[in-house]
C-alpha cells in the first residue's frame, strides 16, 4: 500500500515537472514549483477521497462517493488558473494558455492517484505536443493569417501634416490595420493609435524604426501582442 502510494506521488512529482518546466522555459507564470505542486496534491486528495470510502463507509449504512472530494479540485484550481490570466492595456488577453496548464497538472494529479498511469502519461504526451509541435506544424501548412501576429501602435505627428504617409508605410510593410484612434494632442500634434497585424517573421524593432523614419513623425511606440 505504502509503495503504490509513493509510486502514485512520484509519477504525479514527475508530469507536474514536465509541465512546469515547459512554461518555465518560457518565462510564463507558472513555474516547475507551482504545477508540481498542484500535480501532488491533486494525486493526494484523490487518493484520500478513494481510500475513505473503503475506511469509513458502512456496508448498508452509508453511500460514500469516491470522487467526491476530488470533483473539488477542479473548481478550486480555477482560482489558480484566474490567477495568471492577464489583460494588457491593448485589451489583449494573455495567459490562457498557462492557464490551462494549471488544470492540466491538477487533470494528471487526480489520474494518477485514481491509478490511470497508461492514460495520464499518454495525456502529458500529448499536452506537450500540442502546446510545442503542433502550432509550428499547423502555422507552416495553414493559411498565411496563422503566421501573423498583433501590435498596438502609438503614433505622435506633428501639427497639420498628412496622416496618410503613416498607413501607406504601414502598408509597405505588409501590414493590415485592425482598428485606428485619432486625437488631438494640447501642443497641436495628433496621436494615432492602431491594432496593427504584422507577419510574425517581421522584427518590432523594424516595424519601430520604419515608423520613426517617416516624415513629421515626432514619436513612436509599439507593443507586441
Amino acid at each position: 500500500m505504502i509503495v503504490e502510494l509513493l509510486i502514485k506521488l512520484g509519477i504525479s512529482l514527475l508530469l507536474g515537472l514536465l509541465i512546469g518546466l515547459d512554461r518555465q522555459l518560457k518565462n510564463k507564470p507558472l513555474g516547475v514549483k507551482t504545477s508540481m505542486v498542484i500535480s501532488v496534491a491533486s494525486c493526494l486528495i484523490t487518493i484520500v477521497s478513494i481510500e475513505s470510502v473503503q475506511k469509513y463507509s458502512l456496508s448498508g449504512h452509508t453511500n460514500m462517493d469516491p470522487m467526491r472530494l476530488t470533483a473539488q479540485i477542479v473548481s478550486g484550481v480555477g482560482f489558480l488558473g484566474a490567477g495568471v490570466i492577464l489583460r494588457r492595456n491593448n485589451d489583449a488577453i494573455s495567459g490562457l494558455t498557462t492557464a490551462s496548464m494549471v488544470w492540466a497538472a491538477s487533470a494528471l494529479g487526480i489520474a494518477i492517484g485514481a491509478g490511470f498511469y497508461l492514460e495520464a502519461i499518454a495525456a502529458m504526451i500529448l499536452i506537450i505536443l500540442a502546446i510545442n509541435v503542433f502550432p509550428y506544424i499547423i502555422k507552416s501548412m495553414g493559411p498565411n493569417s496563422l503566421r501573423t501576429r498583433d501590435l498596438t501602435a502609438k503614433i505622435v505627428v506633428s501639427e497639420g501634416q498628412e496622416l496618410n504617409q503613416i498607413f501607406k508605410q504601414i502598408k509597405h510593410l505588409s501590414m493590415q490595420i485592425k482598428r485606428v484612434k485619432i486625437k488631438d494632442l494640447n501642443d497641436g500634434c495628433q496621436q494615432l493609435e492602431m491594432m496593427i497585424i504584422a507577419p510574425e517573421n517581421l522584427y518590432t524593432t523594424d516595424i519601430y524604426t520604419s515608423l520613426k523614419e517617416v516624415k513629421y513623425v515626432v514619436s513612436v511606440e509599439v507593443e507586441s501582442g
